[in-house]
């Protein structure tokens, strides 16, 4: 048996309900040797019983926690179990399609890359619309008034286009941007960036700190257009799934990766930062309070109830989304605050044993 090159370290994005579905596209879609670490970050039961389950029939191993996790904590959790040459991260709501790991390690091999970013794809129907086909990202210095200005730039290429349409544009070349839907890692990179990724990213720009801390170190990134996957957002399709998204996405989580990525590295905090803070939360009002709003609307015969137009319910249920979400940020940090406290050393959560497919 050929000894796996690859750890592909599988991570909680934003809800479980996909779960069963992105595990065996990694399965039907791969052929070379891998080994796999699933990193459950608290899903609910049922969950939890699938993942153990097909950790006894496909030998991977799980890591798991009761409680939930930001991006960054749980690649971290992923990454100190890896051992290979490789790794790649991938999130939990994420379709291959065939060749593409294979792909992703060519592109590696023969330029060396440190990080290969695939043509990534978003929503359904699957492997049709492009999300993101490398970029830029970067921090450029501008001289006004005789004082130099940081500014954070960043740019995804071919987003929104039909890969159908511009395949024939597309090859593989050195870029600055990939995303953490998925990426192909050299392991090594870690050696010169401080042994894990910045867990003071929580969950917005995590992807364009690592490619700038990696080009920084002297590293590489680059585009593998024959390598292709997507990756499904929610809404929620599960009530078990919402908690979960409400912390990924909530406001302090949001803020603080902002305020990191500006702090981190000395950028102005210009129209780029401005333009996200009157953003924050949209996430939640755009699958949460707006549909609710809706649904409301529709049992009030569309047109009042409780004496609220329906335009107007949003307004009504924004304050009670941001009360919630502060509520679960708070519980979530105690929570974490007390894990830390019964752990006098640091320890892994409990583990399957180990496996390679």
């Amino acid at each position: 048996m050929i000894e796996p090159q690859i750890t592909i370290v599988v991570v909680p994005r934003e809800r479980f309900s996909f779960t069963r579905e992105s595990l065996e596209s990694i399965y039907e879609h791969t052929q070379m040797p891998f080994k796999l670490v699933y990193v459950d970050g608290n899903s609910p039961s049922h969950i939890k019983r699938y993942l153990e389950e097909e950790a006894h029939k496909r030998n991977f191993e799980i890591i798991r926690t009761d409680y939930y996790l930001s991006p960054n904590q749980g690649r971290n959790i992923g990454l100190r179990q890896v051992k290979t040459k490789y790794l790649v991260f991938i999130d939990n709501d994420v379709l291959v399609t065939p060749g593409w790991l294979e792909r992703m390690f060519e592109c590696a091999e023969e330029t060396e890359a440190s990080v290969v970013t695939p043509l990534t794809c978003e929503g359904t129907p699957a492997h049709e619309h492009i999300h993101c086909a490398g970029g830029q990202v970067h921090v450029r210095e501008e001289i006004k008034g005789g004082a130099v200005r940081r500014r954070m730039r960043e740019k995804m290429y071919k987003q929104g286009k039909k890969v159908e349409q511009v395949r024939d544009q597309l090859k593989r070349e050195q870029t600055e941007l990939a995303e953490f839907h998925c990426m192909f890692v050299r392991t090594e990179i870690f050696e010169r960036i401080g042994g894990q990724l910045d867990e003071g990213m929580m969950n917005t720009k995590e992807h364009l700190d690592f490619c700038m801390t990696v080009i920084q170190a002297g590293g590489t990134v680059y585009f593998e257009p024959d390598s292709l996957v997507t990756y499904v957002p929610g809404p929620p399709l599960e009530l078990s799934d919402m908690t979960f998204y409400m912390l990924r996405w909530s406001d302090a989580w949001e803020l603080a990766s902002l305020h990191r990525l500006r702090d981190k590295w000395n950028v102005e905090e210009d129209q780029y930062f401005t333009n996200r803070y009157r953003r924050v939360g949209w996430r939640r009002h755009m699958t949460i309070t707006r549909p609710l709003a809706a649904r409301i609307g529709e049992l009030g015969n569309r047109l009042v109830i409780f004496g609220q137009k329906k335009t107007r319910l949003e307004k009504i249920l924004v304050p009670m989304d941001k009360a919630l979400n502060r509520y679960l940020t708070t519980s979530q940090a105690r929570r974490l605050s007390q894990v830390k406290k019964e752990a006098q050393t640091p320890k892994e959560p409990e583990k399957t044993p180990v496996g390679a497919s």
